[in-house]
């Protein structure tokens, strides 16, 4: 069996607000947020091949985000919301990626910074700023379990907006 052909994309959260009170965790999205995830879900489905697994921060914002983008899409994977996501070093968020299932070979981790955008540094050697909806597309041959530093091709990187 030949390997198979990983794509990684790597979304950061779209813009949130900071209400009086409101715990971190619990953050939305503003309305430039919700504009912007949108956007962000017609640049995938334009640019990204279908997604088969999608791995979620716990934060309220991230699961926003995740609603709108796959709202743009045609036939997404449910979400696992993963804890591990929220607050994650890099080497928290590789773990999360060598997680991923076998049977996956398009997954999409939305988190957040600074983590996400070390994680893109760490796997393709490239740095690449992770504004609110940013997205990182990454690719290599392999398992999910290969994942690690300079493994991947940064193959592209976009910041819609909407």
């Amino acid at each position: 069996m030949p390997p198979t052909q990983r794509q990684l994309v790597i979304l950061r959260h779209a813009k949130s607000a900071w209400p009086d009170g409101v715990p971190d965790v619990e953050r939305p999205l503003t309305d430039r947020g919700r504009r912007d995830a949108g956007a962000a879900g017609c640049w995938l489905r334009d640019h990204v091949r279908p997604l088969d697994a999608v791995a979620c921060s716990p934060a309220e914002r991230t699961r926003q985000t995740w609603a709108l983008v796959s709202a743009e899409l045609t036939d997404p994977p449910a979400a696992d919301v993963d804890d591990r996501i929220y607050a994650a070093a890099p080497v928290e968020l590789l773990a999360v990626v060598r997680d991923l299932p076998d049977t996956a070979s398009s997954a999409l981790l939305i988190g957040h910074n600074p983590g996400v955008e070390d994680l893109v540094e760490l796997l393709s050697g490239q740095e690449r700023g992770m504004r609110t909806a940013s997205v990182a597309v990454l690719t290599w041959t392999g398992e999910w379990g290969d994942a690690n530093a300079d493994v991947a091709e940064l193959s592209d990187h976009a910041t819609p907006r909407g």
